[in-house]
C-alpha cells in the first residue's frame, strides 16, 4: 500500500537515510517510490497502516504520514486516481466525523479557491459531521509547486517571476495517519539545556544521529568524544544505555555551583529524567582506552574534534617516553582533583583510522557507527570517505557551510566472514611533521581559504 510522507524542509540529505534507518530498525519492508530533495513529499510502499505508524513515530525530519488516496499533475488526474484506488472504501468513512485541509507548498490559494478545491471531492458523499477539531478522519490535499523552489536553488541568479505560478506541479490527496516525533526537538533545545559548550551538537541533528545509529532500549551506546553529552542524551531519549569518554575530563565534569549542585554532563540526564540511562564518563582517548577489546557495543556515535582552533591531541608525551611520577603532598599528581594529563600532537587521518579500527573491534554484528567528518570544498567525495573492511557504509549525509561541510557517515558492522570493498575509500595518509598544520590537511585548507576572507573557524570545533 502506498503512503505519503511529508518532510520538514530541513537537512534534505538526511531525510531519506533517516527513514531507511528507522525501517531497518523496526524490520519494516520499505520501498521508496518517489523522493525529491527539493520537495517535502515522498511516496513510499509499506505493508499496512501499523507499519506506517511505527515508521513515522520516531522520525525527527518528517512531519507526518498519510494513506495515499490519489495523486496527479492536475485535479482531473487526482479525482480519477482517487476513484480508482479508494471508491470501494468510501463506505467505511461515510458516517464518521471528518475534516478536509489544503496545503500549498511554495504556492498560495485564496479562501475561495480553497473552498472550490475541497468541494470538488464531494462525490465521496460523506454524511458524517464536519468537525474542525479532533475529527475521526482527517483528509488532506497537498499541492506541490516544486518547480519554483527547484529553479530558485538551481538558478539562484535568475530573475524571479513577479507572480507565483497558480498551477501546482503535482497534487496529492490522502488520509492522515499519524504525526512524527519532530515535536521532541523543542524539549531538547540547547537554549533550554543546563550544561552546554561551544562543541554541543544541536538537538535536531543529535536526535537524527541517534536514529541513524539505531538507538533503542536494551542497547549500549558509547561516545568517545563525549564533551557535554549531546549524543548520549539523544540516544538515552530513545531508551539506550549510554556512556562516554573524553581526553579532557573537565568537559564532562563541568563545574561546581555555590549551592553545591554540580553542573556537568550528568545534570543533563537529570534534567530530562533519563539518569537511569547514563552509565558513566571517564577520561581517555581511543589510543589509550581501558575498554575491552571485544564486541560488546551496539552503537558508537561521535563528532570527533576537527583540530581547527587548536591541533588535535592524544594522551602522551612528545618524545614518546614516560616521565617520573610527580608526587604532591604525598599524593601522585594524577590522583589529585583537576589533574590534566600531558598530551602530544595527533594526526587527523590517524584519528579517523583509529575510530574505524576501534569500531570494528568493539561493535556487535550489525551494530552501527555514526561519525561526523569535516570536508573542504575541493575534496573528491568519492575518495574522501574513510572505510574499513569490517564496516559497510550505509549512508552519507551532508550539512553544507560556506567553504566547508561536515558529513554524517553511518557504518554497519559486518558479520564475521564478510568484508566490504574499500578500494574507493579514503586513500590519504598523514603528512610528516609535528605541527597541527602538518598533521591536519583539513585545518590547513580551511585556514588557507577562510583567513583571506576573514571567516571564523567552525564554531563547533
Amino acid at each position: 500500500m502506498e503512503y505519503l510522507i511529508r518532510f520538514a524542509q530541513a537537512h534534505e540529505t538526511f531525510r531519506r537515510p533517516e527513514i531507511n534507518a528507522l525501517a531497518s530498525l523496526a524490520g519494516i519492508d520499505l520501498e521508496i517510490v518517489f523522493y525529491d530533495q527539493f520537495s517535502p513529499y515522498c511516496i513510499v510502499k509499506l505493508p499496512d497502516e501499523k507499519a506506517a505508524r511505527t515508521l513515522i513515530s520516531r522520525s525527527i525530519l518528517a512531519k507526518d504520514i498519510f494513506e495515499l488516496w490519489g495523486h496527479g499533475a492536475n485535479y482531473d488526474e487526482v479525482h480519477a486516481d482517487v476513484r480508482r484506488r479508494t471508491e470501494h472504501r468510501w463506505c467505511e468513512f461515510k458516517e464518521a466525523s471528518f475534516r478536509f485541509s489544503l496545503e500549498s507548498f511554495s504556492g498560495k490559494r485564496s479562501m475561495e479557491q480553497r473552498r472550490e478545491i475541497i468541494q470538488s471531492f464531494s462525490y465521496m458523499a460523506f454524511t458524517g459531521p464536519i468537525r474542525m477539531k479532533n475529527p475521526d478522519e482527517d483528509f488532506w490535499v497537498h499541492e506541490d509547486y516544486l518547480s519554483q523552489v527547484e529553479s530558485a536553488v538551481k538558478y539562484p541568479d535568475a530573475p524571479r517571476p513577479q507572480k507565483l505560478n497558480l498551477e501546482p506541479k503535482h497534487i496529492y490527496f490522502g488520509r492522515w495517519i499519524a504525526n512524527s516525533h519532530r515535536d521532541i526537538v523543542n524539549k531538547y533545545d540547547l537554549k533550554k539545556r543546563r550544561y552546554i559548550s561551544t562543541t554541543s551538537m544541536d538537538a535536531e541533528l543529535s536526535l537524527v544521529t541517534a536514529n541513524m545509529a539505531h538507538a533503542d532500549p536494551a542497547r549500549l551506546f558509547y561516545d568517545p568524544f563525549v564533551g557535554t553529552g549531546s549524543f548520549c542524551v539523544a540516544a538515552a531519549h530513545f531508551g539506550a544505555l549510554t556512556f562516554g569518554s573524553d581526553i579532557d575530563g573537565r568537559s564532562f565534569r563541568g563545574r561546581e555551583r555555590k549551592a553545591g549542585d554540580p553542573i556537568g554532563l550528568a545534570s543533563n540526564f537529570k534534567q530530562y529524567g533519563t539518569t537511569s540511562k547514563f552509565v558513566d564518563a571517564f577520561t581517555s582517548d581511543l589510543t589509550n582506552t581501558p575498554l575491552l577489546n571485544r564486541q560488546f557495543l551496539d552503537g558508537i556515535i561521535c563528532d570527533p574534534p576537527y583540530g581547527v582552533r587548536e591541533g588535535l591531541r592524544v594522551l602522551g608525551t612528545r618524545d614518546g617516553r614516560g616521565k617520573e611520577e610527580v608526587v604532591i603532598d604525598g599524593v601522585p599528581a594524577h590522583y589529585r582533583p583537576g589533574y590534566v594529563a600531558p598530551k602530544k600532537p595527533y594526526g587527523f587521518e590517524a584519528m579517523l583510522h583509529d575510530i574505524l579500527e576501534f569500531a570494528s573491534q568493539t561493535l556487535v554484528t550489525d551494530g552501527r557507527l555514526c561519525m561526523w567528518m569535516p570536508t573542504s570544498g575541493d575534496e573528491d567525495v568519492k575518495l574522501m570517505i574513510p572505510m574499513h573492511q569490517n564496516l559497510e557504509v550505509v549512508s552519507v549525509s551532508v550539512q553544507p557551510f560556506n567553504n566547508w561541510a561536515r558529513r554524517l557517515i553511518t557504518y554497519r558492522r559486518l558479520p564475521e566472514g564478510q568484508v566490504s570493498d574499500v578500494t574507493l575509500g579514503r586513500q590519504k595518509g598523514d603528512d610528516q611533521g609535528v605541527s597541527a598544520d602538518d598533521l591536519n590537511a583539513f585545518r590547513r585548507k580551511y585556514f588557507s581559504r577562510n583567513h583571506k576572507s576573514g571567516t571564523e573557524s567552525p564554531a563547533s570545533q
